[in-house]
């Protein structure tokens, strides 16, 4: 069969794809998940103790499909698809689906006994710093959500990176006044207006998002308190889950992983490398994604910020946020990833947003590895000696995947979740979007191959975006070098 013929069945089957519900399910934090029965659970759920809401700006829950956020007593532990027969009540079913999936609850140890608790270092002050291009109606909601945070201490930084109009500061002023600063940059480039939200931040974190998410209320408090817990922690990075799955696009994306890594806690130590990882620190899709992140300042000002020659609004496409993980692990600093640091993203929503999705993150991708060969050229011996793994986690990071297919971490756009029951629901989760075990919808392979185009392209892209900032190829464009980086016991 010919591709044109091929590519126009792909896109038939895509635009076959119908919206899902989100919403999420809260069931209190003593509920031992159908242990005690379903009469027991029936009660407790009688008893108005099992919330049930709707996701960020999505309408109350009906019949059909619901992609479902679990939480015990409000902690964030899976998601899974659920369904709702018409006529039945949403929150009843989607509660005992939830028990049923999720299994009993782990057995943990009992609580300390209050003359025995030990209090909790404060969160540290922090800045958050969102970079926005003429997108206003977006911006608003994310600032609303950001202005609810129950964080005691922080501030909000809007970078409006080379505006052509005054929409986004006459919303400042107009709606946010002082409670959000706002600062123009005239030079395009995600990573060159995030350098700029890091300078102008007076916290000692810089957490950043985008201006397409829904931060939950207790994101910047979650992203930031292992700070506190770990002054060896350098970044931190949380969990990213749908807004939306109205169109086939999101729910396709969402289908093989999104932006989620899962609901399992981890921090990643240069100096004690994950088995599990061979491609440590260069896979850096796993860490985390730049919608939600933490830095502490002082490293990544000492580090040089990130590469101005990557990100969104540049010729490289992206790459911004992968660099900055690598960046401070080969300083020598760890890293934690933690599932209660939640915020809600708006996915792209239709074919041709995909297509340039695909290939911005196969062109970000390599373009961050350039990035960092260039501006590190101590990094190249432990690259090379994982290039040949490399090689194969690539074409597996681009290939065609037919529904129900097992995949690796990063090998839909967003660059998934790890699947694996630690990955969805705590214990044997449908395949669902968000189940991350298996994939309900087909990954088309005209969206591979422009993945595999954008990768080709990527340190041709890096080397533009280095030109169009002046920069001399043979100077670091982000500041002085620092040492190699060399896992304990060599490459791996």
């Amino acid at each position: 069969m010919s591709r044109a013929p091929r590519v126009q069945r792909e896109i038939r089957r895509f635009l076959d794809t119908g919206p899902v519900q989100v919403a999420e399910l809260d069931l209190p934090d003593e509920d031992a998940y159908g242990s005690a029965g379903g009469d027991a659970g029936a009660a407790r759920d009688a008893g108005e103790e099992v919330a049930l809401r709707p996701g960020p700006g999505s309408p109350p829950v009906t019949h059909g499909e619901v992609f479902l956020l679990v939480r015990r007593g409000g902690r964030p532990v899976g998601t899974l698809l659920g369904r709702v027969p018409e006529g039945a009540d949403p929150r009843t079913v989607l509660a005992v689906q939830a028990r049923e999936r999720l299994g009993p609850r782990p057995t943990t140890t009992a609580p300390p006994a209050p003359s025995t608790t030990v209090s909790t270092p404060p969160v540290p002050f922090t800045t958050v710093v969102i970079a926005t291009r003429e997108r206003a109606d977006r911006l608003a909601l994310a600032l609303d959500s950001l202005l609810a945070q129950d964080h005691p201490d922080f501030e909000i930084v809007v970078v409006d990176n080379a505006p052509t109009t005054d929409t986004t500061r006459e919303l400042i002023e107009r709606k946010y006044g002082k409670r959000v600063r706002h600062i123009v940059e005239p030079v395009p480039g995600l990573a060159v207006a995030h350098n700029r939200g890091v300078r102008a931040a007076h916290g000692e974190v810089v957490a950043f998002t985008d201006d397409d998410v829904v931060a939950d209320p207790r994101w910047l408090t979650e992203l930031t308190a292992p700070f506190a817990a770990d002054p060896g922690l350098a970044c931190v990075t949380g969990l990213i889950l749908p807004a939306r799955l109205r169109t086939p696009a999101q729910v396709l994306l969402e289908s093989h992983g999104g932006f989620a890594k899962g609901f399992t806690a981890r921090t990643y130590d240069p100096y004690d490398p994950p088995a599990d990882e061979p491609l440590f620190p260069f896979a850096a899709g796993r860490f985390g994604s730049g919608a939600n992140m933490a830095f502490r300042a002082d490293v990544l000002r000492a580090v040089g910020g990130f590469d101005p020659a990557t990100g969104a609004g540049t010729p490289a496409r992206g790459g911004d946020d992968l660099y900055g993980f690598v960046r401070v692990l080969a300083q020598g600093h760890r890293l934690h990833y933690t599932p209660l640091a939640l915020v809600w993203h708006h996915h792209r929503e239709t074919w041709r947003d995909l297509e340039n999705q695909a290939y911005g993150y196969g062109a970000g991708l390599t373009a961050y590895l350039t990035a960092l060969l260039v501006n590190r050229p101590s990094l190249l011996p432990a690259f090379l000696a994982r290039l040949p793994r490399g090689l194969a986690h690539a074409r597996t990071l681009t290939a065609g995947r037919e529904a129900g297919a097992e995949t690796e971490a990063g090998a839909g756009v967003g660059g998934g979740a790890r699947a694996g029951a630690s990955a969805g629901v705590e214990a044997g989760a449908q395949s669902a979007p968000g189940g991350y075990d298996e994939r309900t919808h087909a990954w088309p392979r005209r969206l591979s191959r422009l993945q595999r185009r954008g990768m080709l392209y990527g340190p041709v892209g890096y080397l533009r975006a280095r030109r169009a900032l002046a920069g001399p190829l043979g100077r670091s464009a982000d500041g002085p070098s620092d040492g190699p980086f060399t896992p304990p016991g060599g490459a791996r």
